[in-house]
């Protein structure tokens, strides 16, 4: 039977991995976690054979007809292949592990709803390079990285470049781990969230005057927690570790001044990416 989705790779932002280093440093990775592993967009089972040799109970998602059922017939009794979208699909309420080779366009939309998710407590990505970067926290944390730390640990492992795909996609991956911490660093996860787009949106040239500007945080007061963090004035709020957005937010959001916007100066809003 032909498939429904002509040229299929491609126009489902399928890249396929074909490369057998980068295979095993996945399955390494999965190896030092426990409980039962969800694979999402699992296409023709380069990732879902390697895993099921662990003979942990195995789930694997994919959106493509013809795949689903080459898979079934293909991995042993304890994998389920699922027919489904990867963006809808109910993850089991019970503790559990995803893996993913994520479709470069549905990257942030699949990192958001992981986030949003409960009951998984590690996950193995391979997501676009500079994604993995930037939500790694590697050369400045991203806005979306920065709202998470709180309950999340994200690591980057390794580059893989685009040759490790077939189609060959136009850009390297990176392989990423998001890990669920035992205990958040933050209590108020809405008040927290509101706070660090605040700071991330707000005016001036650096933390400082961010921070003066859309907090009622005085200069001696942040200037001290400035000199103890070793965080510079003039530092952008992208520079900021997880652990010193939590001495923040304890410092102005909960213990300290409410976070309040600056009169007459609208902050400007800006997607989270």
């Amino acid at each position: 039977m032909p498939s429904p989705y002509p040229g299929g790779r491609e126009e489902l932002g399928q890249n396929f991995l074909v490369d057998r280093s980068v295979i095993a440093t996945i399955t390494g990775l999965v190896a030092r976690t426990h409980g039962p592993l969800v694979e999402l967009a699992a296409g023709d089972g380069a990732l879902t054979l390697p895993l099921s040799r662990s003979g942990r109970p195995l789930t694997a998602v994919e959106i493509d007809p013809v795949r689903v059922r080459r898979l079934r017939r293909r991995t042993p009794g304890h994998v389920t292949v699922v027919h489904d979208d990867l963006l809808r699909v109910r993850f089991p309420r019970t503790p559990h592990v995803l893996v993913c080779n994520v479709p470069f366009h549905l990257t942030t939309p699949v990192i958001k709803r992981l986030l949003a998710a409960r009951h998984w407590h590690n996950a193995v990505l391979l997501v676009q390079w500079e994604v993995a970067r930037r939500r790694a926290g590697v050369g400045g944390a991203s806005l979306l990285t920065a709202r998470w730390w709180p309950w999340y640990r994200f690591d980057l492992h390794r580059r893989v470049p685009a040759r490790a795909f077939r189609p060959v996609p136009s850009v390297d991956a990176g392989l990423l781990t998001l890990t669920r911490r035992d205990r958040p660093l933050v209590d108020d996860r809405a008040g927290y969230q509101r706070f660090v787009g605040d700071v991330f949106t707000g005016p001036g040239r650096g933390l400082r005057e961010v921070l003066t500007r859309v907090t009622g945080v005085d200069r001696a007061t942040l200037a001290t927690w400035l000199r103890a963090h070793g965080v510079s004035p003039r530092a952008l709020p992208k520079d900021l570790t997880a652990d010193q957005w939590t001495a923040l937010w304890h410092l102005v959001g909960t213990g300290g001044p409410r976070p309040r916007r600056a009169a007459g100066k609208p902050t400007r809003r800006r997607p989270a990416r």
